[in-house]
């Protein structure tokens, strides 16, 4: 089977988003003619003619695919084992990118064009665009006269150049590569956009889902991706003989205590077994730093023991609501979204680990005051810190999805997958309440979760990402839902309203949301307060501070601290309990900065209250604080949670955290070891919360 690239463009445009396509919106999509796609569709229907498919059109002149299931999937089969006769220019750069990453030697002008298929003055050209986009990763493209063509620079800024310049341009390439791994229709032996072995890419996504529950957190589907294939090339560059150098940025990584590297440890004795690839200690520092580094899918899977950052993350919310002139400061939501995000952020920029955002330029472009105020917030509270804009869009998003749900709050119902990230995922779930009404729920979920869910549950899939065909339609949407999106769900809407067998999606009338909204507000109000005076009791009713003497180490005051919540009966399983406290601590440094405190927090199982105690040792230990440095520490702060944890009573557990450091008496009072004096401050800040919060 043989096709140009704009026909098999068209075919997986027809396969993905059947019935949202014309002749008009493809010939804008490849910008080319109309006669030219009406060229191409002959082409096509002989194509799929051999299957037993057709294509037809509809009344109104949207295109579809038209056979057997079976005919269909084969279809989507043969597509991924194609090579077009021709090469778009994006996918030729990407070959000479290849080239250069794979040569050790440099290469001449006349070969390498040949190889390419393109002119030396086309080549000229690609070298310059290709050198502008490696720049911003320390790495340049030498031209010598007479000697040839190299890329200059370290194997780290190379793979991380690489991995960007996947995720860049071929995104959804490698989901939709993924997905068919996954679903078995690519073939082990098949190379995945020129470069990655779909056997690697196949045992790496086993070895993920093997140990996800060892991580930390869920990570957004894009990061999932960005992570996978730096494993990929991680393993594909080291079987090959380029193995990371010893430099400065290694022992850096090698000294710090990373909190991600023992899932990679997990996963990478996974591979060694599947793989017989043993990547030494220097590769898996590397790939934990860029996993620390990832941004997360779920806001509620975070940590609160970040005080540091909780503090600075409150005061930017502040500086914000000011510029404003709107009150940001109770909005909950915001602030677990804003650490979620927040946390790996600084960190990527403090490892100079660039974040791809395909939004930046449209969200300057369509909230350039909400920009402007965010970045000057962002430089008055974290000072000598420079947020890149790709980082400060996403933050953006944070702060518009806030200011949109605060415009109108609706019921929608949807399926949103948006593997962008937790901020643009709120986004698009707050443009929805507030532009359909057609619609009676919604829920997001990533790639990964939607490929677990019974999508017979939905009636239309809203994803920002070309999705291979589902059981259910499946509309492509901008994260900021332009007018022409908005068009489409009602026409969908409306079409599902018609053929309904189930469930209604019909407008609810506005009287009878008058009657009910009422009733429900109400309700969840109550919910919400019982849940918050339950959760404050709790923790009054348990809180105590017990003084540990003669321990010889910091493993001794944390086992008889869990030791004495056991015999509480506040936990079932003190072991546990406190072999995740131990290794929260050698993960990431838990004392306070300028403090004597340290903070240990982690959510079980077989935690059956919500708990704060303090523990004061009369013996300091040294510590690993959150800003890197060592303290030492004598009076050992413990929060436990269950692991399943309502939303108001993890706002309740976030503001003992960020009262910790809220202010100079704060800390002198939790570090004083006074019970009676800490019980007061407790007491002053649930008395603060509740009257602020209801």
């Amino acid at each position: 089977m043989f096709m140009t690239n704009r026909e098999k463009t068209i075919l997986e445009l027809l396969l993905k988003t059947s019935g949202r396509h014309s002749s008009l919106s493809i010939a804008t999509y490849l910008q080319v003619s109309v006669r030219t796609v009406h060229r191409d569709l002959k082409n096509v229907e002989k194509i799929l003619e051999p299957l037993g498919l057709h294509m037809i059109q509809s009344e109104d002149k949207s295109l579809h695919i038209q056979g057997p299931d079976k005919a269909i999937f084969k279809l989507a089969q043969e597509l991924t084992k194609i090579e077009p006769v021709d090469l778009p220019a994006k996918e030729r750069k990407l070959l000479l990118f290849l080239k250069l990453f794979h040569s050790g030697e440099p290469l001449k002008t006349g070969p390498l064009a040949k190889a390419l298929n393109i002119s030396a003055t086309t080549l000229s050209g690609y070298l310059d665009e290709l050198d502008d986009w490696i720049q911003d990763f320390n790495l340049t493209i030498n031209r010598k006269r007479g000697v040839g063509i190299n890329m200059i620079g370290t194997e780290r800024s190379k793979r991380k150049a690489l991995g960007n310049f996947y995720l860049f341009y071929f995104n959804e390439d490698l989901i939709a590569a993924i997905f068919q791994i996954n679903h078995s229709v690519l073939e082990n032996s098949q190379l995945v956009l020129h470069y990655f072995k779909a056997r690697y890419l196949s045992e790496i996504e086993r070895a993920m889902k093997k140990n996800i529950g060892n991580l930390y957190a869920e990570l957004a589907d894009s990061d999932y991706i960005s992570f996978m294939i730096q494993v990929c090339i991680a393993l594909q560059r080291y079987e090959s003989g380029w193995s990371l150098n010893a430099d400065s940025e290694h022992d850096a990584e090698r000294t710090e205590k990373i909190e991600a590297l023992p899932f990679i440890e997990k996963i990478c004795a996974t591979l060694t077994e599947q793989l017989s690839v043993e990547l030494p200690e220097r590769e898996k520092a590397f790939l934990a730093t860029i996993l620390k580094g990832s941004r997360l899918q779920s806001a509620e899977s975070i940590y609160f023991d970040q005080v540091i950052t909780g503090k600075a993350i409150k005061k930017l919310i502040q500086h914000v609501s000011q510029q404003l002139n709107i009150d940001l400061t109770s909005d909950f939501s915001l602030f677990q979204g804003l650490m979620a995000h927040l946390e790996p952020s600084l960190f990527r920029i403090r490892k100079d680990l660039r974040s791809f955002n395909p939004l930046t330029q449209q969200i300057k472009d369509q909230f350039p005051i909400l920009f402007e105020i965010t970045e000057k917030c962002l430089n008055q509270v974290f000072g000598q810190i420079r947020f890149p804009d790709d980082e400060i869009a996403y933050i953006v998003l944070h702060f518009g999805s806030a200011l949109e749900q605060r415009k109108q709050s609706r019921s929608v119902r949807a399926l949103i997958v948006c593997p962008t990230g937790i901020g643009a995922s709120k986004m698009l779930a707050a443009r929805l309440r507030k532009e359909m009404p057609e619609l009676y729920s919604v829920s997001v979920a990533s790639i990964h979760d939607m490929g677990q869910m019974n999508l017979k549950d939905y009636d239309v899939i809203l994803s920002t990402v070309h999705l291979p065909k589902q059981i259910i339609p499946c509309l492509f949407v901008n994260p900021l839902l332009s007018k022409e999106d908005i068009e489409a769900i009602h026409q969908v809407s409306q079409q599902l309203s018609k053929n309904a067998t189930g469930l209604n999606v019909l407008p609810v009338t506005a009287q009878k949301e008058s009657k009910e909204a009422p009733n429900r507000n109400l309700w969840s109000l109550m919910g919400d307060i019982d849940h918050a005076q339950t959760a404050i009791r709790e923790i009054m009713q348990h809180f105590s501070v017990i003084p540990i003497r003669h321990a010889d180490r910091m493993e001794t005051v944390v086992r008889q601290l869990t030791e004495c919540v056991y015999d509480e009966s506040l936990i079932s399983n003190p072991e546990a309990v406190c072999q995740k406290l131990l290794e929260r601590e050698q993960m990431a440094g838990l004392a306070i900065p300028g403090t004597t405190m340290a903070l240990f927090h982690c959510r079980d199982q077989s935690v059956r209250n919500l708990c704060f105690k303090v523990a004061h040792s009369d013996q300091p230990f040294d510590l690993a604080a959150m800003d890197g440095s060592k303290l030492p520490v004598s009076n050992f702060l413990l929060m436990l949670a269950p692991d399943n944890l309502h939303p108001i009573e993890q706002e309740v557990i976030s503001t003992i955290s960020s009262a910790l450091v809220e202010d100079r008496e704060s800390t002198l009072v939790f570090a004083s070891a006074n019970e009676a004096m800490i019980r007061a401050k407790l007491e002053a800040i649930f008395y603060r919360f509740l009257i602020h919060k209801f």
